[in-house]
């Protein structure tokens, strides 16, 4: 992988890390952040995270409140959030406005 490449990725992960318990993100988001439309490069980065409990990449969710995917599977990413507090409901973050963590107004 180049540098830049690196660069991009970690800077995904230092916003990641800023993301709260109880609190989710979207991929669109940590772009919007980035000031970039790469929304997909932004879930390219989390499915390269190999330090899952120190980058928790299981708060980034899609645009429309489902979960996406999760190196450890989609049931032990709801685990997780539920954990935190988050409500999950069948596959999707039920009232995605009341737990979003956002990066700038």
């Amino acid at each position: 992988m180049d540098s830049k490449n690196n660069s991009f990725n970690e800077r995904c992960y230092e916003l990641l890390k800023l993301v709260p318990k109880g609190k989710v993100t979207t991929y669109r988001e940590i772009a919007k952040a980035l000031h970039t439309n790469a929304w997909r490069a932004v879930g390219n980065a989390m499915a390269k995270n190999k330090s899952l409990f120190v980058i928790p990449c299981h708060r980034v969710v899609r645009s429309n409140g489902s979960l996406g995917q999760y190196a450890l599977g989609a049931d032990k990413k709801s685990e997780l959030l539920i954990k935190e507090g988050v409500i999950v409901t069948n596959g999707r973050v039920k009232d995605l406005g009341k737990f979003i963590h956002r990066f700038s107004t």
